[in-house]
């Protein structure tokens, strides 16, 4: 692997110094001094506008053959952001909600709806009535986009969902796209509403996984959605300055099979491709993994990520070999964990990708990602999830937000520009979600070592067996290197004597049987014996994860139902 030509934080020194491209500099941001980027976009809509400069590239192609460049883009937002605003008198402030799978109209809505100054409410698409009804009741929208098949599930139909609705398939073109003349490119820019938008204005409400109950919704605001695009691009710089590159690079193509209304879809890629300039492929529907193989061929993807079931399922196609991934030069992902031998196998499988592997670590509430394990970090230790993003601060707190030193396990908590405000209309959530200083607690238990962030479990999850705290993840891990393992959860169980026992819930590789006392040896062979699995459950189905890839692990041990549906 090759050598850095100057340092990790050298190099940060570098580009955040004063007059650097990405100077940084103190701003107080709700009452706390926190560091931001000097030179940052104000808004999304200014950020949008300035898109324009890219022109005929293409920003967005979806498998549905339907693509649009910048500038085509820019000039379709400002009529759907003009019929918004004169058919349905949405602005500042105001709310539209988008329910649906990744679709150009999903994306489009978002772009219009923030160009107003209003709110974009990124529903959850695989919600069934109840959740559907619920969100809409909690954040009250002025106008529903809604495809077909959400419409469908809320018993009632567009009579019970009392707003105005625009269905996508049969009412948008028509309501919404074809609302004025388009203007060419030459005055796309000029089509956008001219508005005064606040850094801290809200821009979207996103829902949290809600693996513990009733989903929150949880407000980003400007600020925070641009911070990731910026700590993006400065990754990038950093990594050029400390790797220089041999030749030119390619052109950044993407494919892309996160759902929009998640942080991953959102944030990633709708929004910071927008300042990009490079090319995004949509997946719509169920993720397939032979379509996202055929899309990166096709369209000469150079970044193949997602999340880990989604990588495991790509690489494990059985027509993997036959495909020409050679294009791609970077891997990687984030939402949950990426055990070592997910590592080891994306590196084998995608050598071209195996020396810009990397793994983030974040939530819904910070924008997605606060911190970043890049390659050369996870080559070091796979187990880790990298150091803090430029601007956002991690630390290690006890119970009563006093900060703990290296490798005490304790709360993951994150400040920085892009954590959210709160919760929407829940200021108990709210309160229960920040220590003081605006410390935002992840809910994850972890530790830190030399600046690098180890987590070790979801609070929720962790296991006392006897007085003994017992993190899910390591043995997670080890069981994820059996050959024999396809996927694996650990929960805790009750026990008389002990308090809890450790219980794992197996997936086999298909054709691949498990010996369950086989596998409790091997565990048993890098774990402390009251870590090795007391009970052990073989099942042939996935594990029910959610839309992030976290697995539920409430719906495994029968405190849930499972009512997650991939569609």
């Amino acid at each position: 692997m090759a050598k850095p030509v100057i340092t990790f934080d050298e190099a940060t020194a570098r580009l955040t110094a004063p007059g650097a491209p990405f100077e940084t500099v103190e701003h107080e941001v709700f009452g706390e001094r926190i560091t931001v980027f000097a030179n940052r976009p104000l808004n999304l809509r200014a950020m949008l506008g300035a898109s324009l400069a890219f022109g005929d590239n293409t920003y967005v192609h979806f498998d549905d053959g339907r693509s649009l460049t910048y500038a085509e883009h820019l000039d379709v937002v400002g009529s759907i952001a003009a019929a918004l605003s004169e058919k349905y008198g949405i602005g500042p402030g105001d709310r539209v909600g988008i329910l649906g799978a990744n679709s150009l109209e999903w994306l489009l809505t978002f772009w219009a709806t923030i160009s107003l100054g209003a709110c974009a409410v990124a529903f959850n698409g695989w919600w069934q009535n109840d959740e559907i009804r619920y969100g809409l009741d909690l954040t009250r929208p002025k106008l529903l986009v809604v495809d077909q098949k959400r419409l469908d599930r809320i018993e009632g139909g567009r009579d019970a969902v009392g707003v105005p609705v625009v269905v996508i398939e049969t009412e948008y073109a028509d309501v919404l796209w074809n609302h004025r003349p388009a203007l060419g490119n030459g005055t796309a820019g000029a089509g956008l509403p001219t508005v005064t938008i606040d850094e801290d204005d809200a821009a979207a409400i996103m829902f949290t996984s809600g693996t513990t109950g009733r989903p929150k919704g949880a407000v980003s605001t400007h600020r925070n959605l641009i911070s990731f695009t910026q700590i993006s691009f400065f990754g990038g710089a950093r990594s050029a300055m400390m790797f220089p590159p041999t030749a030119p690079p390619k052109p950044t193509v993407s494919v892309c099979s996160s759902p929009m209304f998640h942080v991953s879809g959102l944030q990633s890629a709708v929004i910071a491709g927008i300042a990009s300039g490079s090319k995004f492929v949509w997946t719509t529907g169920r993720f397939d993994p032979k379509r996202v193989l055929d899309l990166a061929v096709e369209h000469g993807v150079t970044r193949l990520g997602g999340i880990t079931t989604q990588l495991w399922r790509i690489i494990e196609h059985p027509d993997f070999e036959s495909y020409d991934l050679s294009n791609v030069t970077s891997s990687g992902g984030g939402g949950s964990v990426f055990s070592p031998e997910l590592q080891r196998a994306v590196r084998e499988k995608i050598p071209t990708a195996a020396g810009a592997f990397s793994v983030g670590y974040g939530l819904t509430e910070c924008g997605g990602l606060c911190t970043m394990a890049t390659n050369d970090m996870l080559v070091a230790d796979p187990t880790c999830v990298g150091r803090a993003l430029v601007t956002a601060e991690v630390a290690i707190l006890d119970d009563d937000g006093s900060p703990l030193p290296d490798g005490e396990i304790g709360h993951v908590c994150v400040r920085g520009p892009m954590v959210m405000p709160g919760y929407f209309e829940n200021a108990a959530a709210t309160a229960a979600a920040f220590f003081p200083g605006r410390w935002l607690n992840s809910g994850d238990f972890g530790r830190m070592a030399d600046g690098m962030l180890y987590l070790e479990s979801r609070k929720r999850d962790m296991i006392i067996r006897g007085g003994e705290n017992i993190y899910p993840i390591e043995i997670e891990n080890r069981l994820d290197e059996h050959p024999h393992v396809l996927e694996a959860a650990v929960i805790g169980v009750d026990h008389r004597t002990l308090g809890q026992e450790v219980k794992a819930i197996v997936v086999p590789r298909p054709g691949h049987p498990l010996d369950v006392d086989e596998l409790k040896r091997f565990v048993g062979e890098t774990l402390a014996y009251y870590k090795v699995p007391q009970y052990v459950e073989v099942r042939e189905e996935p594990l029910p994860r959610n839309a992030t890839g976290k697995v539920m692990k409430h719906v495994l041990s029968g405190e849930a139902e499972n009512t997650f549906i991939e569609e």
